[in-house]
C-alpha cells in the first residue's frame, strides 16, 4: 500500500511530536507555516493525503489553508486540532466537508497518528506519483494489474458459539494493525449476537444497514471504507446491523462485492461471522482467502468443527480452513483435537480469559492493553503465520491454505504457544 505525505500546520512543540510519529509509521510529514507554503506544496505534489491544521490559534490562516485543500477540484481531508471548549463553534464558515474531522486538545501524538491513518483509509485516496512524490507530467506511472496487491479476506468462523471467535478476530485485527503496520478492516457480520464494536468501546456506530437505507433516498453509495468507524488503535470497524430485525437490505451478493472491493484499500479484511450456514455466510465463504476456525478443547466445539469440515468439502472451500486451538491444553490435548477434527493447528492460544475480559471492559484489545502477556505472543504467532502464507504466494500458485501445514501436527516452536 502507498504511504502519503501529510501537511502539518501546528505549533512547533506539537509539530515535532506528531511528525515523529507519522515518520515512524512511514508517512512523510511536511511543515507548512503559511497558506503560501501550502499552495506551493500542493502545486508540486499530488501525494498529500491529509492536512493537519490548527483550528484554535490562527483561525484566519486556517480558513485560507482549508480553502486551498478544496481548490482546483482538490478534495484533501483536513484534520482540525482544537480545544474541547472550542469544538462546538467549529464549522469552517459552513464549508466543512464530510471527510474532515476534528481532534481535541490535549492529545497524544500517537493517537493523532492513528486518526490520520484512519482518515486515509476511509478516503480511499489513490496516489499516482513518482517515487519522490513529485508530479511529473511526462512520466507514466504503471498501475498494478490483476489482484497481486489486493488485501486478504480472513473469515473467523465456527458453527458453535462461545469458542472465542470475536476475541480472536478483534485481537488479530489489533495485532496486524498495531504491531505489523498493516491496514485492517474488521467486520462484524454477526447480525444476531455480534459484539465487536461494544468490545472495543464503540457505541452507536453507523452500520451498513443504516448507510444502505440512507442510499435509497440520497442515491449516494458509500464503500465499506467510508462507512467504517476508526478505532483509536487504527483498525477500521464495520458493523452490518444493530438488530437482526433490520437486515433485509443486506443483500448477500452486494455484501460480498463490497468486501472484495475493500481489499483494494486494506491489507487485511477480517470478518467475524455468526455461527450459521445461511446465504450471507455462504457467499462470503466463497470470497475468503482464509477461514480461521477457533476450536476450544471440549467435545461440543470439536464436533462443530468436524461438521464444518464436512460442510466445507461440499462447498469446495476445505483447503482454506485452518484450526486455531483456543484455550489450548485446558481440556482435550491439541494432538487429539488435530486427529479428531482432521486439521493441523495453525496456532494455539492459551487460556487467558480475564486478560481479554478486562481489555474489553476498557474498550480495547488485549494486544494494546496487555502487550506483555504471554497470550499476546500466541496472537502474534498466529498473525505471523498468516502473513507468511500470504507472502509465500501459496494461494497464487494454487497451493491451499493448509498446504504448508501438511504432514501432521505443526511443531514449529515459533507458532505453537510455549
Amino acid at each position: 500500500m502507498p504511504r502519503f505525505a501529510v501537511a502539518i500546520a501546528l505549533p512547533q512543540a506539537e509539530l515535532v511530536a506528531v511528525a515523529e510519529q507519522l515518520a515512524e509509521a512511514g508517512y512523510e510529514p511536511i511543515e507548512v507555516r503559511t497558506a503560501e507554503d501550502l499552495e506551493v506544496l500542493l502545486s508540486l505534489r499530488n501525494d498529500v493525503g491529509v492536512a493537519i491544521l490548527d483550528g484554535e490559534n490562527d483561525f484566519d490562516r486556517t480558513l485560507e489553508m482549508y480553502a486551498l485543500l478544496h481548490d482546483d477540484d482538490r478534495n484533501i481531508p483536513a484534520l482540525m486540532v482544537v480545544a474541547a471548549r472550542a469544538l462546538d463553534r467549529m464549522s469552517l464558515a459552513g464549508k466543512a466537508r464530510v471527510n474532515d474531522e476534528y481532534f481535541t486538545r490535549p492529545y497524544s501524538a500517537e493517537s493523532l497518528r492513528w486518526r490520520v491513518e484512519a482518515m486515509l483509509i476511509r478516503a480511499e485516496i489513490p496516489v499516482d506519483v513518482t517515487s519522490s512524490g513529485i508530479i511529473d507530467s511526462e512520466t507514466e506511472v504503471d498501475q498494478p494489474s490483476g489482484d497481486t496487491n489486493r488485501g486478504q479476506i480472513v473469515i473467523v468462523f465456527n458453527p458453535k458459539g462461545g469458542v472465542g471467535k470475536t476475541t480472536i478476530a478483534v485481537n488479530m485485527a489489533a495485532m496486524l494493525q498495531v504491531r505489523k503496520g498493516q491496514r485492517v478492516l474488521l467486520i462484524d457480520c454477526d447480525t444476531v449476537t455480534g459484539h465487536v464494536a461494544s468490545s472495543l468501546g464503540m457505541e452507536n456506530v453507523r452500520t451498513v444497514a443504516d448507510a444502505w437505507t440512507e442510499d435509497l433516498s440520497t442515491g449516494m453509495s458509500e464503500s465499506f471504507a467510508e462507512i467504517a468507524a476508526p478505532h483509536l488503535n487504527g483498525v477500521s470497524v464495520l458493523v452490518m446491523a444493530e438488530s437482526p430485525l433490520h437486515t433485509e437490505i443486506l443483500d448477500p451478493k452486494r455484501v460480498a462485492e463490497a468486501i472484495t472491493t475493500a481489499c483494494r484499500v486494506f491489507d487485511w479484511v477480517i470478518v467475524d461471522m455468526h455461527p450459521d450456514y445461511g446465504p450471507l455466510n455462504q457467499v462470503i465463504f466463497e470470497r475468503a482467502d482464509k477461514i480461521v476456525v477457533p476450536v476450544t478443547p471440549d467435545v461440543p466445539a470439536i464436533r462443530a468443527a468436524v461438521q464444518f469440515r464436512e460442510v466445507a468439502v461440499e462447498l469446495e472451500i476445505r483447503d482454506r480452513l485452518a484450526m486455531v486451538v483456543n484455550r489450548a491444553n485446558s481440556g482435550v490435548s491439541v494432538a487429539d483435537m488435530e486427529r479428531t477434527v482432521g486439521m493441523p493447528a495453525l496456532a494455539e492460544v492459551r487460556s487467558a480469559g480475564m486478560v481479554f475480559v478486562r481489555a474489553a471492559n476498557e474498550g480495547r484489545s488485549a494486544v494494546e492493553r496487555f502487550p506483555r502477556e504471554k497470550v499476546i505472543d500466541d496472537i502474534e504467532s498466529l498473525c505471523d503465520r498468516m502473513m507468511e502464507h500470504r507472502d509465500s504466494g501459496a494461494a497464487k500458485s494454487g497451493q491451499g491454505f493448509l498446504g504448508i501445514f501438511r504432514g501432521g501436527r505443526n511443531t514449529n516452536p515459533s507458532v505453537r504457544a510455549s
